[in-house]
């Protein structure tokens, strides 16, 4: 059912939000834990209107005038969505910082927002960024939502408790005005700085409102449904897709106690939605298909046949050319084997979830298969922070997860020089923060805005991905290679923690791997290593294993596509060494610099041999 109806009339998310707290008033409108008590906590829509009022009056207490920026560093939870909504109701631009960010960048994004006001969880977090010595701040008050004592700084900087903070605003008098400029910014959301600083993407409370309209023609929930979220909330996609588009439908949010308990929280919350990157599922694709290297031949031969005889039936109802062998079975499996198998999948996320949506990055199609198959068709789509964020989706009545589905209602796409994919419509920004060169540089000279992706469209007008311009690795012999799409493919293997593979100008790839430390210590004593010796990651034997298993996971690629060289090593990469983006995404030019020696050391001793 298409609810985006019920939003006509609605111009900015205060209002989406407000008349959802008066059309769902008793419903449960946010749940988190409280690590004090040990227990889950709600809070239902009309007591979610009536704290969002004291953070409102509060702002206002504090002298903030509208356009002043407020900086967000708080987890996922209830205080960040109060902080977000009660700063754009008083005409205020938040900025959600990344929660797991460095104090360097955190300093960086509050520097060049000009953010006024900075709201975060703890002191220390505070006293980190402060001492970061670069950045010029225009902070006057910093509210602190877990700490109990009003203090000043070194700087004289008030420190405000959150009970101190709302004591102000019970002593204001009447109440602030509802901001309701549709072209207002919503928020100044930074992109992840994968090439360099992150610039401050303007997103408009109209652009939001249209995104989050236009998903909703393609993916309805329905009211009560429970999302679990766990992407931050600095994260557009998750921002539009699992927070204002959530409320504004009546629906459940339950923020995740922590990534290390995502497993437990998904079978304890049992939710009906999730919006998850790619990872999330390729990690349980990985777990599922460890668990069978331990089972016997029968079982893993029903489990493939329900997988096939799934995603066959998957296939014909989406109109999808599948293989047919094997397909004399369907009848035995499908009453028989499916029912039990899909089950265990289903167990995994609690047994209730009906709609799973897929963004960030790329998935890989064996994950698909196996989760499309099984009962899980994970919907696939494809955005930008700058397009607010959804520019394509598949649904639940046509989904081909090769591709990234239909472009939205509204949206226009089309394939520029180069075939690079350009959007047009009203959930596009118009400007980046003191940045007119960056939008120049992001725009045709008609008003396209420019993705930086390589796309094409299948006949039946499907929008396929098929690498970032940048990012596309031409090898010395002329070959072309998407490596996003093939570190995906090596990642469902239980072994390999993270990839990175290298190659451009070269005669052929590399493959830089982190291991998984349990997968790595059982393989490494098949091999007669001692695993806790780093020198067994340079054995042959090892790196010989490990190029049979990454070509095992790639087998769909190309030959030209597969890695001929491995780099092996347990150290993580993290956004605190430098190495992911805060959104998790590699930082290719770092890792390039970071394992330099290594890899001229491989093309180096390769050339010498031929």
């Amino acid at each position: 059912m298409d609810r985006a109806q019920e939003l006509n009339g609605k111009n900015t998310l205060p209002e989406l939000l407000f008349s959802a707290c008066k059309t769902w008033g008793p419903r449960e409108a946010l749940r988190e834990y409280d690590r004090k008590s040990a227990q889950w906590q709600s809070v239902s829509y009309s007591q979610l209107a009536t704290r969002i009022d004291a953070w409102r009056r509060s702002f206002a207490a504090l002298g903030l005038e509208t356009g002043d920026r407020v900086g967000i560093l708080l987890p996922n939870g209830v205080h960040h969505v109060c902080a977000d909504m009660a700063a754009m109701a008083n005409g205020l631009v938040p900025v959600p910082l990344h929660a797991i960010d460095t104090p360097g960048a955190c300093r960086f994004l509050l520097s060049d927002s000009g953010a006024r006001i900075l709201v975060t969880n703890r002191r220390s977090r505070w006293e980190q960024i402060r001492a970061v010595p670069e950045g010029e701040l225009a902070l006057r008050h910093v509210v602190l939502t877990e700490e109990e004592n009003e203090e000043s700084d070194a700087d004289r900087l008030p420190l405000l408790p959150l009970a101190n903070f709302l004591h102000l605003g019970e002593a204001f008098a009447g109440e602030p005005p509802l901001a309701s400029d549709p072209e207002a910014p919503a928020c100044v959301i930074y992109t992840s700085g994968t090439t360099g600083r992150p610039k401050g993407v303007v997103l408009s409370q109209a652009n939001i409102v249209a995104n989050v309209r236009a998903t909703l023609h393609c993916v309805s929930p329905k009211v009560g449904d429970v999302f679990l979220s766990f992407l931050p909330l600095s994260h557009m996609f998750e921002r539009t897709a699992g927070y204002y588009l959530a409320l504004a439908t009546g629906c459940t949010i339950v923020y995740n106690r922590s990534v290390l308990l995502l497993a437990e929280d998904l079978r304890q919350v049992r939710p009906d939605v999730i919006i998850s990157v790619p990872r999330i599922y390729e990690k349980i694709y990985g777990r599922i298909r460890k668990r069978l290297e331990k089972a016997g031949v029968v079982e893993r031969t029903f489990f493939e046949w329900a997988v096939q005889t799934g995603w066959r039936d998957f296939a014909r109802r989406n109109g999808i050319p599948f293989d047919k062998t094997g397909a004399w079975r369907d009848g035995f499996v499908r009453a028989f084997v499916l029912p039990k198998v899909s089950q265990l999948l289903l167990s995994q996320f609690g047994g209730k979830l009906r709609i799973a949506i897929s963004g960030g990055a790329a998935l890989n199609m064996e994950v698909a298969k196996l989760f499309c198959g099984l009962g899980l068709p994970i919907i696939q789509g494809y955005g930008m922070t700058e397009t607010s964020p959804i520019i394509a989706g598949n649904s639940l009545e046509e989904n081909h997860p090769d591709t990234v589905g239909r472009p939205f209602r509204g949206v226009e796409v089309r394939l520029g020089e180069g075939d690079e994919i350009q959007v047009r419509g009203p959930s596009v920004t118009k400007s980046y923060w003191r940045r007119p060169d960056a939008v120049e540089a992001a725009f045709t000279e008609d008003g396209w805005f420019r993705t930086g992706d390589v796309g094409e469209f299948t006949p039946e007008g499907l929008l396929r991905i098929k690498g970032r311009i940048k990012e596309i690795i031409v090898t010395s012999t002329g070959e072309k290679i998407a490596p996003t799409d093939l570190e995906n493919a090596l990642e469902t293997d239980p072994l390999f923690e993270q990839t990175y593979v290298v190659g451009e100008n070269r005669p052929f790839l590399t493959l830089i791997a982190v291991l998984q430390g349990e997968e790595w210590k059982r393989t490494a004593e098949g091999l007669g290593l001692d695993p806790q010796d780093p020198a067994s990651l340079s054995a042959p034997a090892a790196k010989t294993l490990a190029l049979q298993r990454a070509k095992a996971a790639a087998k769909g690629f190309p030959y030209y596509a597969l890695p001929r060289a491995v780099i092996l090593t347990l150290e993580p990469w993290t956004v605190d060494n430098g190495l992911l983006t805060p959104t998790l995404k590699l930082k290719r030019g770092p890792l390039s610099k970071h394992f330099a020696e290594n890899i001229e050391h491989i093309y180096a001793r390769r050339g010498q041999a031929s």
